[in-house]
């Protein structure tokens, strides 16, 4: 058991915790959530030994063995795969011993150390390393390739490989998914579900939370508090403790001034100085509740576009990729044939190097076709995002230069107006640039495409240096934009807020891909069991027999029968997606109209809801309760209906 108590720390002299008390059970897998700042990589250096309490204690068993997320990868000429295989050092220890005792001609030694090398399953372990370093995306002949020979991304990967190979009773992850794409991202959430030791993460991506969490670490006001549950239900707890917090600060607040109004009219009066001196004293003892603040820094929205051309752009024939310096062509997405038209909201699907980010590049026009054609419609204006825009934004100017330089005739107060949306507001507005965190200089990006008012937005992983709070807001300002959107992500709760569509990038080629982002992860789950079953198959002997030709009329027959189940499939999922996604629709506004209708109902519950002060605001309250119930009601119907049509489609 991973036990805090009464545990205090400072670095310097900001205190981070202060008295806090939490435990965390073995095999429990916790999310640990917070603002930037609160200390959670802090945190993590407490549970490995390089920091220490201040005041209280702190424990774990001395046993356990913990393993995390290496930040820097050495150059080394090994191969990817002995990288991840030093993950195991009990392995490492008994192999050094094998070469030990052979170079020594120590017979019995060495048949000792063989003997522990099978106990610990050696024979295996190059198997495990390979089937971690495929399924974070490696391929079969990478493995085998220097570390040196990758970049600073796929370096994190291999870190995490090795991480993961650590024989470990706790797993500390710090951010795992943010150089993975989403089939990786898929594949993991798969290994930590069956990772049988304790697992605390730091993580931005809510659904990777929701889908291995079962407990969520808050640190908040020097605190750590623990919900069970998911990110999700932590979300739904809290919310519900912060408006009785709040109703508890507003109660507190009304006999607070009752006592205060009493204190100030009588404490002059002899004959009442007694009276109102007892008050001060409970006035003076009652322990006051903090207001409650929501953590929402800030929101945001698209402005209106100026025009909707339609269709917005039409793909003929093209050929994506890149040309050398020696004019040489390097195909990466061919033959992309597309017609966008107004309103549409598209997520794009596939492995990272398949062309995702070609494709949108080519889309935004900061890369020429290779071949094809492509036409704009008329009045066009794309907004587009990718990462490594943030490297053209100038370190030494401010949020406001950045700004004015594209609204030069624009007043100033306007313009720091809209820069306060994105919590650029005050002495930040005017602040170089080059001291921000990757996450604000994201959201300054952000703010300088949405305020050229776009009808097309291109986004290449906009949540990559984003916190949850961000993220949210995000998505709430994408889910209601008035444009065209095309979006590449492997944050699938932005993708399933913001867009009704998929497509694939896959095999050099652009596919409709028709089904949800759970079809979507069951197609990557099962791809990824076919490849290790080629794999398995490639390294077995081979060779067929003579019942395989025996089988040959039996086997056509099962591939004619595959093949007309799968278009009886596609037939009825053809029937089935217009009603889905209705459905789906129904469930996201029945959520929004549930939580207002639990403030409505909060409201009218309120005795100090009666007060004559405040008569318009019942009034309104009660009106908008009876609108919001019998649009609930409405739209259960319609739920009910739907499913009875899908019922019958079978």
């Amino acid at each position: 058991m991973i036990r805090f108590n009464q545990f205090s720390l400072a670095r310097g002299t900001k205190p981070l915790f202060d008295n806090t008390t939490f435990t965390l059970n073995p095999g429990e897998k916790a999310g640990l959530v917070g603002a930037n700042g609160a200390g959670k990589s802090t945190l993590f250096s407490v549970l490995l030994g390089e920091l220490h309490a201040d005041g209280g204690d702190f424990s774990l068993p001395p046993s356990w063995q913990i393993a995390h997320v290496a930040q820097e990868t050495p150059a080394a000429d090994k191969t990817a795969l002995a990288y991840t295989l030093d993950g195991d050092a009990a392995l490492r220890t008994i192999e050094a011993e094998i070469a030990r005792a052979s170079a020594a001609h120590d017979g019995a030694a060495e048949g000792e150390a063989h003997a522990a090398f099978a106990d610990a399953d050696g024979y295996t372990a190059p198997a495990r390393a390979e089937a971690l370093l495929l399924g974070l995306g490696f391929t079969m002949e990478q493995t085998r390739e220097p570390v040196s020979s990758f970049s600073g991304g796929w370096r994190m990967r291999l870190n995490l490989a090795q991480a993961l190979m650590c024989r470990s009773d706790l797993l500390l992850l710090d951010e795992p998914t943010n150089h993975l794409d989403l089939d990786a991202i898929v594949w993991l959430e798969d290994w930590l579900k069956r990772y049988p030791g304790t697992v605390v993460v730091i993580s931005h991506d809510r659904e990777f939370l929701d889908a291995i969490c079962n407990v969520t670490l808050h640190l908040e006001h020097q605190q750590i508090k623990r919900y069970g549950g998911n990110y999700t239900q932590f979300e739904i707890l809290r919310a519900q403790q912060l408006a009785l917090q709040q109703s508890a600060y507003v109660k507190q607040q009304r006999t607070v001034e009752h006592l205060q109004s009493y204190i100030n009219r009588f404490k002059a009066q002899a004959t009442k100085a007694r009276q109102a001196q007892s008050r001060v004293k409970a006035l003076e003892k009652m322990e006051l509740i903090a207001p409650a603040h929501a953590a929402s820094p800030f929101t945001f929205e698209f402005r209106t576009p100026d025009s909707a051309p339609n269709p917005m752009l039409v793909m003929e024939g093209v050929r994506c990729g890149y040309r050398t310096e020696d004019n040489t062509e390097i195909p990466i997405v061919e033959q992309v044939t597309l017609s966008i038209q107004n309103g549409q909201r598209i997520g794009l699907l596939g492995a990272n190097g398949q062309g995702k980010s070609t494709l949108i590049k080519t889309l935004a026009t900061t890369l020429d076709p290779l071949g094809g054609h492509v036409r704009e419609g008329k009045g066009l204006r794309i907004g587009y995002f990718a990462q490594h825009q943030l490297e053209t934004l100038r370190p030494d100017d401010s949020p406001l230069q950045h700004l004015a330089r594209l609204a030069p005739d624009t007043r100033e107060q306007e313009l720091r107006d809209f820069l306060g949306g994105f919590n650029f507001s005050g002495e930040m507005a005017t602040a170089k640039i080059a001291p921000f965190s990757g996450g604000e200089k994201a959201r300054l990006a952000l703010a300088l495409i949405i305020w050229q008012k776009p009808n097309l937005l291109l986004l290449d992983e906009p949540t990559n240096h984003l916190d949850l709070e961000t993220r949210h807001a995000l998505t709430m300002a994408l889910a209601q934009f008035e444009g065209t959107l095309i979006l590449v992500s492997h944050d699938r709760h932005l993708l399933r807020a913001t867009t009704d569509q998929f497509m694939l990038v896959a095999k050099h080629r652009l596919h409709p891909f028709d089904g949800d982002l759970d079809d979507y992860r069951d197609w990557l789950l099962q791809h990824a069991a076919e490849q290790r079953a080629a794999l398995k198959a490639g390294n077995g002997n081979g060779g067929g027999s003579n019942a395989d030709a025996a089988d040959g009329d039996n086997g056509q027959n099962r591939k004619g029968q595959r093949r007309q189940d799968a278009e009886t499939r596609q037939k009825l999922s053809q029937l089935k997606k217009p009603l889905q996604n209705r459905i789906q629709k129904i469930e996201k506004e029945m959520d929004t109209l549930n939580a207002e209708k639990a403030t409505l109902d909060a409201i009218v519950a309120d005795p100090a809801s009666y007060d004559v002060a405040q008569k318009a605001r019942l009034t309104d309250a009660i009106r908008r309760q009876a609108e919001v119930n019998a649009r609930l009601e409405a739209l259960e119907a319609e739920w009910l209906d739907k499913h009875e049509e899908l019922e019958q489609i079978g």
